[in-house]
């Protein structure tokens, strides 16, 4: 089977009615996103983040796979998907998809602030000041904040150098150190962006950028794929 490596961001989710932080409105509006998803934000207001992470779970737990995540996931019966996400939502999981590194970590767990290896799965959507980790240090969200290092990016640019066929889809590229993932496809490896508003730079006889949203835009690969 050929190796079918997925970069997927923000995009995929939103057509399930994920927010982004700057879709969230409301009492969020007043804050800059460094203010909920910082090391100095939880230094300063650890209730605060608690919130912000809390109501970005609840929301996730209502939510439910679209059909970009399904068809990403069927693809596994014709070729051997790996999937590279800098999302911190599980709809690729629930999708169905058997292989998923998260680059920026899962809203669906907690670590604890004394040893980053002591993970915890969430069975509801609420974290709170006073959860306690095994070592009785206060359990933080399970991601990457801003100013923090993105502990899994040579994992995943091992990923991509390994792959056969490289998709981007639900990212502009512009997120950083993930939108430098591209450049670790092989030269010869034919490479498809899903995204509505793929950067017009991208030129390669080998790029193939299809304009759409991810549901549709999947639907479009998925017959190509299986084509070739």
């Amino acid at each position: 089977m050929k190796k079918l490596v997925i970069l997927s961001g923000s995009g995929i989710s939103a057509e399930s009615g994920i927010k982004t932080f700057r879709d969230m409105g409301g009492v969020w509006d007043q804050y800059d996103v460094t203010e909920v998803a910082s090391p100095e934000a939880w230094k300063n207001n650890r209730k605060l983040v608690l919130e912000f992470y809390n109501q970005r779970r609840k929301q996730l737990f209502e939510t439910e796979p679209n059909d970009a995540h399904k068809i990403i996931a069927e693809l596994e019966q014709f070729f051997e998907v790996k999937i590279v996400t800098q999302n911190v939502d599980d709809l690729h999981e629930r999708a169905g998809s058997s292989h998923v590194l998260h680059l920026h970590g899962e809203l669906k767990k907690a670590r604890s602030t004394v040893d980053p290896n002591l993970i915890y799965e969430l069975k509801h959507w609420e974290l709170r000041e006073g959860d306690l980790c095994e070592k009785g240090s206060q359990l933080r969200p399970h991601v990457v904040w801003f100013g923090e290092p993105v502990p899994a990016i040579e994992e995943a640019a091992e990923i991509v150098s390994a792959a056969d066929i490289f998709i981007v889809i639900g990212t502009s590229l512009s997120v950083y150190p993930a939108a430098g993932l591209l450049h670790y496809a092989g030269k010869n490896v034919p490479v498809y962006i899903v995204d509505p508003g793929s950067p017009q730079y991208i030129s390669s006889p080998r790029i193939l950028v299809i304009k759409d949203k991810a549901t549709n835009g999947m639907k479009k690969l998925k017959e190509i794929l299986l084509k070739n």
